[in-house]
């Protein structure tokens, strides 16, 4: 399959194009590096030992992205590229909604134009918005404590509207929840550009030296230890998910929550890192963010039903591996 991934250098971009090359699919990389680095290129090839056909440019242009589908034969897309921090979102709502949503309706316009019939998005699961744990793919979507999460709504309605007028357009709406970790290698990982919003390479940040501390945003929370509880999972687990979704495609709209089924709280996931690497991690509570949730964890039971897909990396694993990629990324 020739498979169009955009985003595809970012955090589970990169870790998915090294899932499909190994398995023998062909990729077309777009990407800007708004929040990625061209040097994941490099490493994505001393993996996989395979070239990267790359473009840089922007999956919300359709002038770029057309000429990439009249260049190429594209059985499929993979749609990565988006803005992805909460706080962000709220502080900045139409820089999410443009940027996510536009670029969601600009390639399924181009899928329809040029007979691609396979998409499969990247959603997330804040689309559940304050739901009971675990969630479910056939709850009722509540509406979305941020943009970002609203931004990714519209996109999923989108797509399913689209696939009800055409019935020939397959979609998997792939919400996920936490991911962290990097490739066992160490050469590819999260990289984000600037202070991170993500709190794993926050974590490693401030195991390195490179941040004083770590901010807990609220210890107040309905939860055990009264910080905010998340499903994590390891982005090569996420990866296998995304390449069982494709693989498995067929017509209609399929939607799957890739997670493990379990909660982790901030200060358990601090302890999880402490345990596999020995490094103490300084940290001090903060105000609540806005948008921010008390629990959000899976039930990833229908993906392991029709995709044959379990996560099989546990806390300690995703620490371990987090952690080599940032004594690596720099060499």
């Amino acid at each position: 399959m020739n498979i169009l991934i955009t985003g595809g250098t970012g955090f589970i971009g990169s870790h998915t194009v090294v899932v499909l090359q190994k398995a023998g699919h062909n990729v077309i990389v777009v990407d800007n590096f708004y929040n990625s680095s061209p040097l994941m290129l490099d490493r994505i090839r001393k993996i996989t030992n395979k070239e990267i056909t790359f473009y840089e440019c922007d999956a919300a242009s359709e002038t770029q992205m057309e000429d990439i589908f009249i260049s190429h034969s594209i059985d499929g897309i993979i749609h990565f590229a988006g803005f992805k921090a909460v706080g962000e979102s709220v502080e900045k709502p139409l820089m999410y909604y443009y940027n996510n949503v536009v670029s969601t309706m600009i390639l399924a316009k181009l899928c329809l134009k040029h007979g691609v019939n396979k998409f499969v998005f990247s959603s997330s699961a804040t689309v559940y918005g304050e739901n009971e744990v675990p969630f479910k793919e056939t709850m009722t979507l509540l509406p979305a404590t941020n943009p970002y999460g609203q931004s990714k709504v519209m996109s999923e309605q989108i797509l399913m509207d689209i696939a009800k007028a055409n019935p020939n357009f397959s979609v998997a709406l792939l919400r996920y929840f936490n991911p962290i970790g990097a490739h066992e290698s160490g050469l590819i990982g999260e990289m984000p550009s600037g202070i991170p919003n993500n709190l794993m390479p926050y974590i490693t940040k401030v195991a390195k030296g490179e941040l004083k501390q770590l901010n807990i945003f609220g210890n107040d929370y309905s939860t055990e230890d009264g910080t905010g509880v998340r499903d994590y999972i390891h982005v090569m687990d996420l990866a296998q998910g995304h390449m069982a979704a494709f693989d498995n495609l067929t017509e209609g709209v399929h939607i799957y929550n890739l997670g493990t089924g379990k909660g982790t709280s901030v200060l358990q996931l601090i302890k999880g890192f402490e345990e596999a690497t020995g490094v103490k991690i300084a940290y001090k509570f903060a105000a609540r963010r806005a948008g921010d949730i008390a629990q959000c964890y899976a039930d990833a039971s229908k993906a392991n039903k029709e995709l044959g897909w379990t996560a099989q990396k546990d806390i300690l694993d995703m620490c371990r591996d987090a952690w080599r990629f940032e004594f690596n990324y720099k060499k």
